[in-house]
């Protein structure tokens, strides 16, 4: 019979911590709120805050390397996993103004989900033994400064370590339906970059973004590998249906010998205030691929979301996915790596629901069937599919 197995050390000296002054929070606000409504946060547009999230999955396969396969932030088997203790500190630009102003956001991250987000030869990835603390990590996803200039409608002006905007789920765990996450998200890349990037509001309906970053997920890795990172949005005068199409492309690496890129199409429309669908599609490639004798790999994908809003507390959900790993060169055992046998599609059907008792309680239960139709991805190479169920709770503070 199995057991769930126990956080490591530091993690529940962190839970102990943490969840005493959460539970302290009213069903109003938030145990910060006190300090975010303060006049001197307020005047100067300040704001921290943060969230501890915690998990578990159980895998009907019983994998005997208790790994969950190729899914990932979900990815271990009958172990209860603290994802991320996240904190963030942050000056927000006022983009109602038409005058310049000044902010910028520091990240910190701590559980089994920071070392899928740290950036190539980042100094964090060296704080922690992972021998010892097993799949705990620490990670400083983002530190940027923005400047808001009063040029036309406000021209936004981002600089330093931040989020991608490819994709439509993110790292942090409050900005997604679903506890696990999809397979483009987790394999076609990228999480992070380092560099500027540029937004600007056409009008209400357009907006554009255009910068230049050191590649994917790097910080001082190949800081000659310039690519472009932009794109364009639109919504309808309701916000009722928008959609928006970017891009990420240019060298590899230093010897500019190589060139990766990816797009991502998205589209979102509200068949009703309480019906929200969301289609997504992407399309990537590398050339000059060493695994391939220097030819070209492709990996693509499609997701549908169909989001149900019960009532102010309650929320179902349903995601569907496909995700084409043409030249078997993108995904892998887990998000630590381990080859798969070859070229190979992977399919996704989860359904979950969100629950908010409290303004800062947010319990995600999900289930998930996973199978692939190439690679026998799951219970350590052994099954070509997987059924899991998983629960988590996110904890604002």
């Amino acid at each position: 019979m199995r057991t769930i197995s126990a956080l490591t050390p530091l993690a529940c000296t962190l839970l102990v911590i943490t969840l005493p002054g959460t539970a302290a929070a009213s069903e109003d606000g938030l145990i910060f709120d006190g300090i975010n409504r303060s006049s001197s946060f307020k005047n100067w547009n300040l704001r921290v805050g943060g969230w501890v999230d915690t998990g578990v999955t159980y895998n009907a396969n019983d994998p005997e390397d208790k790994s969950n396969g190729p899914t990932s932030y979900a990815d271990r088997d009958s172990e209860l996993q603290m994802n991320q203790l996240y904190l963030f500190a942050e000056k927000a630009v006022d983009r109602k103004k038409h005058a310049w102003d000044f902010g910028g956001r520091v990240d910190f991250m701590f559980g089994t989900d920071a070392y899928k987000t740290q950036a190539y030869n980042h100094w964090d990835s060296r704080l922690i033994d992972s021998e010892n603390e097993r799949f705990y990590d620490i990670a400083f996803p983002q530190a940027y400064a923005e400047i808001l200039a009063p040029i036309g409608n406000g021209l936004s002006i981002k600089a330093g370590h931040f989020y991608t905007i490819v994709g439509k789920e993110g790292v942090m765990a409050p900005s997604n339906f679903f506890y696990s996450r999809n397979y483009s998200f987790t394999w076609a890349g990228p999480f992070t970059h380092s560099g500027v990037l540029l937004n600007y509001p056409i009008n209400q309906n357009f907006s554009i973004d255009s910068g230049a970053v050191m590649g994917w997920d790097n910080i001082t890795r190949d800081s000659g590998a310039w690519n472009y990172l932009g794109g364009v949005s639109w919504k309808n005068d309701l916000s009722t249906t928008s959609s928006s199409l970017h891009i990420v492309t240019g060298p590899y690496d230093d010897s500019k010998s190589s060139n990766r890129t990816r797009y991502t199409f998205l589209f979102n429309h509200d068949f009703a205030p309480f019906l929200h669908y969301t289609f997504q599609q992407d399309y990537a490639f590398q050339d000059n691929m060493a695994q391939l004798g220097g030819g070209t790999a492709d990996w693509y994908g499609v997701n549908n979301y169909l989001l149900f809003d019960i009532d102010d507390k309650l929320a179902a959900g349903l995601r569907a996915e496909w995700f084409r790993d043409a030249d078997g060169v993108r995904v892998t055992q887990n998000t630590r790596g381990g080859p798969l046998n070859g070229a190979s599609s992977y399919y996704a059907l989860t359904g979950g629901v969100n629950w908010k008792p409290m303004q800062w309680v947010n319990v995600r239960p999900e289930v998930r069937y996973d199978w692939a139709d190439g690679a026998r991805a799951f219970d350590s190479g052994n099954q070509g599919d997987q059924f899991t169920f998983s629960a988590d709770v996110i904890l604002h503070f």
